[in-house]
């Protein structure tokens, strides 16, 4: 447990960040209070370490804002419909901000308040541009237009939100809105083919996302910094945009078929070899039910059917655990494979 003489990991951060400490000092202070800590004292080496939740008061203060947004929007909807709901939600998710997140740091109530201020956001301009519309249903009966305008409007609040809290999120949900937007003009220009075609373009997202989250972590591969936060969580918005468009092409009607399900399974195991190499587990995640629908369907051959449910999560669970247990040795023995110009600039930990 940290005493009241320790240096926080904040402190350290900031020191990084006003260059009173360079990155490896920092590293430098923090292995050394680790090598002279008990056993029992010490957290085990993780690269993805970022700030979710700094205590209970996280959860008892989230708890508290869903209760009081939820019946805002209740009360407020009543008084000036759907679309003046949202942007009471907006601006009430705003001001809140203003104590929980500027003033008080909390890190789970500024995630969030900032989801919901772009949720709602969206909503305001979407419903006041078309009120019919929910959540994407529609679009090819009354054009993206609707979708196109909210997710700039989105992109641009969340902009002025990260230049007022700086929350590391709100990058991700800015690019989310940018991708809103992108599949919106696919629907307003090409509304007789956008369903086939939007599959490739959200592959086509993904692989941007993907991109400029990279760049974040090849600019800090300490990680300790806040691009190191941001970069975690573009990862976890492009993870599914990559992952859905090429193993939901897969699944068919029956989606039993053993061809799909060893295509599904080698795509899971070049995702854990990408996640593997940049370390970024989050990659990881979206694969998790996809792989899970293809051993089941392997399963389902083999004449095991009773037994898909469990089969599939024992194997399932092993990997993960398996990746878990072994991720470190597994990259060292992945990133000596890689350019030396690019491997230097990746997380290399012992």
């Amino acid at each position: 447990m940290t005493k009241p003489s320790d240096i926080s990991p904040d402190t350290l951060l900031a020191a990084v960040a006003s260059g009173l400490l360079t990155a490896e000092q920092a590293q430098g202070l923090r292995d050394l209070e680790s090598a002279n800590a008990p056993v029992l004292d010490r957290e085990p080496h993780d690269d993805e370490k970022f700030r979710f939740i700094s205590g209970f008061s996280d959860i008892f203060v989230t708890i508290g804002l869903g209760l009081f947004l939820g019946a805002l929007g209740y009360f407020s909807r009543d008084m000036v419909g759907n679309t003046g709901m949202f942007a009471v939600i907006a601006a009430a998710s705003w001001l809140l901000a203003e104590y929980f997140t500027r003033q008080q740091r909390m890190a789970l109530p500024s995630i969030v308040l900032l989801l919901v201020y772009a949720g709602a956001v969206f909503s305001t301009v979407a419903e006041a541009f078309n009120p019919s519309l929910r959540f994407g249903v529609g679009l090819g009966n009354h054009g993206g237009l609707p979708i196109v305008v909210a997710g700039l409007a989105t992109a641009v609040a969340a902009a002025l939100h990260y230049r007022r809290f700086r929350v590391p999120v709100t990058i991700a949900a800015g690019v989310a809105a940018l991708v809103a937007s992108v599949v919106g003009v696919l629907f307003m220009l090409w509304p007789d083919f956008a369903v086939e075609a939007a599959k490739p373009l959200l592959l086509a997202c993904g692989l941007a996302v993907f991109t400029l989250a990279m760049r974040f972590d090849l600019s800090d591969p300490q990680r300790q910094t806040r691009r190191t936060d941001i970069a975690f969580w573009l990862h976890m918005l492009a993870a599914p945009l990559i992952v859905h468009p090429m193993v939901g092409g897969l699944v068919g009607e029956g989606g039993s078929e053993a061809v799909s399900a060893w295509s599904i399974l080698a795509i899971f195991i070049a995702l854990a070899i990408v996640a593997l190499v940049v370390d970024r587990r989050a990659i990881l995640v979206s694969g998790l039910s996809y792989a899970g629908f293809a051993f089941g369907s392997l399963v389902v051959k083999a004449g095991l059917s009773d037994g898909v449910v469990p089969l599939t999560m024992l194997v399932l669970g092993a990997l993960v655990l398996l990746l878990s247990a072994g991720w470190h040795a597994l990259r060292r023995t992945l990133l000596p494979l890689l350019p030396g110009a690019l491997a230097v600039r990746l997380p290399a930990h012992t």
